[in-house]
C-alpha cells in the first residue's frame, strides 16, 4: 500500500481522501492539541547536557543531538504518542543536524502499536524522476565520476521525509503535523549551540558549500566557518517549517516549496566565477505529485526465540540483517571467545551482503525473494560456509535463496556499492509502550551541498546510492537507476519483541552499508554477550561488507584481537568511526531504557519523561 501526496480536505480530527487504500499528505497541517516546551511559548529550549543513557517512566527519546531529544520528551510530557514525538524529533534534527536529514531527503519508520502489539513500516524513500532509465549518471558512455554526481542536481531524488511525516500521523499520531512542528520551529528561529561535530562537518564540506552562494550564506556566515559555543539560527527554515504547519506537506509535493525545489535541482544556483560544473537534475512537478510514502509489512525473523522485525525492501537492512541473525542461530555466541565472536559476526556478515548485493532493489521493479532471504533454510546453506580456521573470500559469491545449495559458491561474485555514511537514527518510546525506530537522512554528510534559496534545507544526494553501470556485467543489477525507481539502502531500524509480542529493545543507526554491520554487531552485543545496551551500543565496532579487507575502529584496530584474527586470515583497515547508533529498552514496571553513543559523533542525547532518582 502506498500514499500519495494528494490535496484533501480534514473530516472529524482526522484526515479525509481514502480512496482505494491510498491515503493522501496533503492539505492543513495544524490542528490536534499542543506539546508544550520546557519554558513559556517562544522561549528558547532549555539547553542540556547530553548524557548516554537514561532510566524512567513517561517514554523514552534517544537520539544524537540534546535539543532534538527535547523536543521529542516535550511532546511525550504533552501527551502525544511515540509517533508524535518521534516527528517532533526528527524536524529539530533537520535544524541541528541539517548535513545528515531534514524535509529535502528520506527515511525509513518502524512502529511498534502497543494495543496490537503488532509492527509496521513506512518506506519514506527518495525516488528518480519518472524520465530518468538505467543510464542516469552515465556521461558520455562512461560512469560519471562519483564527486562530480555528489554534488549536482542530477544526485537529487524526489523528497520522502515530509510524506513520511504526514503518513506516520495520519496512521499512528494523536497530534496534527502542525503542533508537532513547533520545537523544531522554536529551535530554528532562536538558534542552538554551535559544537565541535557541526563545525567539523561544516568544515568537510566548506568547499562544496562555497559552490553555491545560499548554502554559504546559511552555513558559512560572513564567510567563515560557524565557531563552536556560537548560536546558530535558520530562519528561512523555521519559515518552512510554520508554511508546513499551516499548508501541511502538499505544499512540497503540490505548491509553492515544492516549485522551488524543482527549480534548484533543474538550474542549480552555482555562485558565479567558480567555475563548477553543478550538472542539473531531472526533477519535475510531476515527480512530486507523484510521490507516495509505502506503508508496508515489515521484514520478520526470529532469534534466540525473540521476534525480529525491520525494514523491508527498498531497504536492504531488514533482510540483510535478518539474514546474517540467521546464519549466526546455530552458533553460540555467548560462550564463543571474544576472538571467534568476532570471527562469525564477521563472517555472517560477509555472506550476507553477498546475497544483499545480488537480489535485493526496489520490488516495484525488481523481483525481490525477500522470503527466501529471510529463511533459515537458506541461511543454514550458507552458514556452513564459515569454519573455526579460515577465512572466506571476497567478494564472495552470492546464494540462490530460492534454491539452496549446501555450502555452495556458485553464482559470480559483485562487489559492494559505496554509500554515503551520514545519516541519523532516533528511537523513541511512550507511557502506553508503544515504539518508534527510525533513521533519515539526505545521504552522505551535506547531501548534495544545495540549499533551496529562501528555504533553509539542503536537498539529498540519495541517486548516488544506486549503481552507475552494473556492479559486475555478467551480472543482473537490481540496483540500476530507472522512472520512480528507489535506490537500495542499507537503513536498518530494528525492533524486537519477546515470545508475548512485548517490546525488548528497538535501535538503529547511521552509517551508509555500515549501518548493517552496526546493528548487527550491536543486537549480538546486546543479546548475547549481554551487554548493557549503552555499553553494547559503545562497543568498538568491525564492519565487513564482502569486501577484501574488513573495517575496525581504533579500538579494534589497535588490540591483540587483531593479530589474532589476523592469524585465522583476516585481512584488515583502520576505519575512525563507525555509526552512530541508539535505542530504546523496555524495563520492569513500565520503566524505558533510553541509550545513545558515549563519544561518537560527540555523543548522542537520551533522555525520559520522569527520571527514576
Amino acid at each position: 500500500m502506498w500514499l500519495r501526496c494528494a490535496d484533501r480536505s480534514r473530516r472529524g480530527g482526522r484526515w479525509g481522501g481514502r480512496k482505494r487504500g491510498v491515503r493522501a499528505v496533503s492539505g492543513a497541517g495544524g490542528g490536534g492539541g499542543g506539546a508544550a516546551p520546557p519554558a513559556a511559548t517562544g522561549a528558547k529550549v532549555t539547553r542540556v547536557t547530553k548524557v548516554p543513557v537514561a532510566v524512567g517512566y513517561g517514554g523514552a527519546v534517544a537520539s544524537v543531538d540534546a535539543d532534538a531529544s527535547a523536543a521529542g520528551i516535550e511532546v511525550l510530557r504533552r501527551g502525544g504518542n511515540a509517533v508524535d514525538a518521534a516527528v517532533a524529533t526528527a524536524a529539530a534534527l533537520g535544524v541541528t543536524e541539517p548535513y545528515s536529514s531534514g524535509v529535502g531527503g528520506g527515511g525509513y519508520f518502524v512502529y511498534y502499536d502497543a494495543k496490537s502489539r503488532t509492527v509496521h513500516t513506512i518506506d519514506g524513500r527518495e525516488t528518480a524522476p519518472l524520465t530518468a532509465d538505467s543510464h542516469l549518471f552515465v556521461e558520455n558512455g562512461k560512469p560519471l565520476a562519483f564527486a562530480d554526481a555528489v554534488t549536482s542536481g542530477l544526485s537529487v531524488g524526489t523528497p520522502g521525509t515530509p510524506a513520511t511525516w504526514q503518513t506516520a500521523l495520519d496512521e499512528w499520531g494523536t497530534r496534527g503535523l502542525g503542533t508537532v512542528l513547533k520545537p523544531a520551529e522554536r529551535i530554528a528561529r532562536d538558534g542552538f549551540t554551535v559544537d565541535d561535530t557541526f563545525r567539523s562537518q561544516t568544515a568537510d564540506n566548506e568547499t562544496r558549500f562555497r559552490y553555491f552562494p545560499d548554502t554559504a550564506k546559511l552555513f558559512l556566515p560572513n564567510g567563515r566557518l560557524p565557531v563552536v559555543g556560537s548560536t546558530f539560527k535558520n530562519p528561512d527554515l523555521a519559515r518552512t517549517y510554520e508554511e508546513l504547519a499551516r499548508k501541511g506537506v502538499g505544499a512540497i509535493y503540490h505548491g509553492d516549496l515544492g516549485r522551488d525545489i524543482v527549480k534548484t535541482v533543474n538550474k542549480p544556483p552555482v555562485a558565479a566565477g567558480s567555475g563548477y560544473d553543478a550538472r542539473p537534475g531531472k526533477l519535475s512537478a510531476k515527480d512530486l505529485a507523484h510521490y507516495g510514502a509505502k506503508l508496508q509489512k515489515p521484514t520478520h525473523t526470529t532469534y534466540r526465540g525473540l521476534k525480529v522485525y525491520s525494514i523491508a525492501p527498498s531497504s536492504s537492512g531488514g533482510t540483510t540483517v535478518g539474514e546474517a541473525l540467521n546464519i549466526l542461530e546455530k552458533t553460540d555466541l555467548s560462550k564463543a571467545s571474544e576472538v571467534q565472536y568476532l570471527h562469525h559476526f564477521i563472517e555472517a556478515s560477509r555472506i550476507a551482503f553477498a546475497d544483499r548485493g545480488r537480489w535485493v532493489g526496489d520490488p516495484a521493479f525488481e523481483d525481490v525473494p525477500t522470503k527466501q532471504l529471510l529463511s533459515q533454510k537458506f541461511a543454514d546453506s550458507r552458514a556452513c560456509l564459515i569454519t573455526d580456521d579460515a577465512v572466506l573470500t571476497s567478494p564472495l559469491a552470492p546464494g540462490d535463496p530460492r534454491h539452496p545449495a549446501a555450502c555452495g559458491k556458485g553464482g559470480t561474485a559483485a562487489p559492494t556499492t559505496y554509500e554515503g555514511e551520514n545519516t541519523t537514527h532516533l528511537t523513541v518510546a511512550d507511557k502506553w509502550g508503544n515504539v518508534v525506530s527510525y533513521t533519515l537522512t539526505i545521504e552522505q554528510t551535506g547531501g548534495s551541498a544545495i540549499t533551496v534559496p529562501g528555504r533553509g534545507f539542503l536537498l539529498n544526494n540519495e541517486l548516488t546510492d544506486f549503481s552507475f553501470t552494473p556492479a559486475n556485467p555478467a551480472v543482473h543489477d537490481p540496483n540500476l537507476p530507472g522512472p520512480g525507481k528507489r535506490p537500495r539502502s542499507s537503513i536498518s531500524p530494528t525492533i524486537v519483541l519477546d515470545r508475548y509480542d512485548r517490546p525488548v529493545v528497538a535501535l538503529g543507526s547511521p552509517g551508509g552499508a555500515t549501518i548493517i554491520t552496526t546493528v548487527l554487531q550491536t543486537l549480538t552485543e546486546f543479546l548475547d554477550r549481554h551487554l548493557p545496551l549503552v555499553d553494547a551500543i559503545a562497543a568498538p565496532r568491525a564492519s565487513q561488507r564482502n569486501a577484501a579487507r574488513t573495517e575496525l575502529e581504533p579500538a579494534l584496530y589497535n588490540s591483540d584481537l587483531r593479530g589474532k584474527l589476523q592469524a585465522i586470515g583476516h585481512s584488515f583497515s583502520l576505519n575512525p568511526e563507525i555509526g552512530a547508533a541508539t535505542g530504546v529498552q523496555r524495563l520492569p514496571d513500565g520503566k524505558w531504557l533510553a541509550a545513545a553513543e558515549k563519544v561518537r559523533r560527540g555523543g548522542g542525547s537520551a533522555m525520559v519523561v520522569d527520571p527514576t532518582p
